[in-house]
């Protein structure tokens, strides 16, 4: 691959795709990017096209109208209507998995029979349809126990349930009240595993791949890990609690197996691989597959590549990956979310963001639901509004740097979480 040949299309539309663009915007590689279909801040560098991303032939078109020679396909819903497939059946490389691939994120019982199937480390889980069996089945189990729907709900179809009441509620609201909509019209009900989670990425090239820093989400919407679920509110990396003990085992007992069993079941997957896995007594264990990068942890990894990421990406999508190439930065980053009033149920929209002029050097501020209206006016659009992202030596002096920042920007109804990264700042005695 040589200076300035790539023409890259970005699908999507949250903090991810900016961090892409980003990515993209300082790669040697890219002589254009375009997004589709973008925010209102990733408008302010590049050209965003609409787009239904789960519309295949139009991702197709306009790949095709805008002579891409490489997509990067940033959420989890083209990829499993099978959007690579067809944009390699044009002979456009991609990075993302096929729908076979993706199948590890858009079926949660699929991934749950592959796990088992291939004896990687797991909860236990069983699966239901009915919610008159899912019910008689909790009658006879141990609380706490985890209620999933199987399908894709955007990063919130996961209900822990402290007692038998609460689950059986879980499972009316899925089944019967369709509250997930079709993602729920399957359930998975799962052994709640006790220990502490963290997210590992991989970008794959079947059989090779390369292992990003360790991170760590923060699913709950308050402080202290309170309220319900949410795509996430912010994450930092690396994770130390990912200790090289740990990362050993994970590559031995579920990255190497997983690769081998995907290649077992043919299925050649390119892309990232995110890895979600609980750190327990008996050693790490999967929570969840998904098919892409994590949004908000994406953000954080990015900038702690030294290697080029779009060298890396196109790589994957080639088949042309060399894990032994690649270096890291020194350091730590932090994301920070910041969300609009309401979120995570009904989040308000239209109020007007007001920005700082300057940016403080390492830090960034990356566009998720967000809108650009005529008058110029950068307004929110979405639950998760922006997201605040900086580098520090230590976690500590991301943090600081993150929230410093924060205190510049203000738009009506803005919450964000006070506490990322304070498990680990206490570990480490700050």
């Amino acid at each position: 691959m040589t200076e300035k040949s790539l023409r890259v299309l970005i699908i999507g539309s949250g903090g991810r795709e900016h961090a892409l663009l980003k990515a993209c915007k300082a790669s040697p590689l890219v002589a254009a990017v375009a997004v589709a279909p973008g925010n209102g801040g990733m408008e302010q560098e590049a050209i965003c096209y609409p787009l239904n991303v789960t519309d295949v032939h139009a991702i197709v078109a306009l790949a095709k109208r805008l002579d891409a020679n490489f997509v990067i396909v940033g959420p989890e819903a083209p990829l499993s209507v099978g959007a690579v497939d067809a944009l390699v059946a044009e002979g456009i490389p991609v990075y993302g998995p096929n729908k076979a691939g993706a199948l590890l994120e858009a079926s949660k019982t699929f991934t749950k029979d592959f796990l088992m199937r291939h004896a990687i480390p797991t909860a236990w889980g069983k699966k239901f349809t009915s919610s008159e069996e899912a019910v008689e089945f909790l009658a006879a189990q141990k609380f706490p126990i985890v209620i999933k729907a199987s399908g894709l709900a955007a990063g919130k179809g996961v209900i822990i349930a402290e007692d038998y009441d609460a689950a059986c509620s879980a499972v009316y609201d899925m089944l019967d009240e369709k509250c997930f909509g079709n993602a729920g019209a399957e359930i998975l009900i799962e052994e709640f595993m006790e220990g502490e989670e963290a997210s590992i990425m991989l970008m794959v090239s079947e059989d090779k791949y390369v292992m990003l820093p360790a991170s760590q989400d923060h699913k709950r919407v308050g402080d202290g890990d309170t309220g319900p679920n949410t795509g996430g509110m912010g994450a930092y990396a690396p994770a130390p609690v990912v200790t090289p003990e740990i990362e050993k085992a994970v590559v031995e007992t579920i990255v190497e197996p997983t690769l081998k069993g995907l290649l077992a079941d043919g299925i050649r997957y390119r892309g990232t691989l995110y890895v979600g896995i609980m750190i327990t007594a008996e050693g790490p264990k999967v929570v969840e597959f998904n098919a892409r990068f994590g949004d908000p942890e994406c953000q954080v990894l990015l900038p702690l590549l030294k290697t080029d990421p779009v060298q890396l990406m196109y790589d994957c999508a080639t088949g042309t990956l060399d894990p032994s190439k690649v270096e890291f930065r020194d350091g730590f980053n932090i994301i920070v979310v910041l969300a609009a009033q309401g979120y995570p149920s009904t989040p308000r929209k239209g109020d007007i963001i007001s920005f700082p002029s300057k940016l403080p050097a390492g830090t960034a501020i990356l566009h998720s639901g967000t809108e650009r209206e005529d008058s110029g006016d950068i307004v929110t659009a979405g639950g998760r509004v922006l997201g605040v992202v900086a580098h520090g030596a230590t976690l500590a002096t991301a943090a600081q740097n993150a929230y410093a920042l924060i205190e510049k920007i203000r738009f009506e109804g803005m919450h964000f979480r006070r506490d990322i990264g304070a498990r680990q700042l206490k570990r480490d005695g700050v």
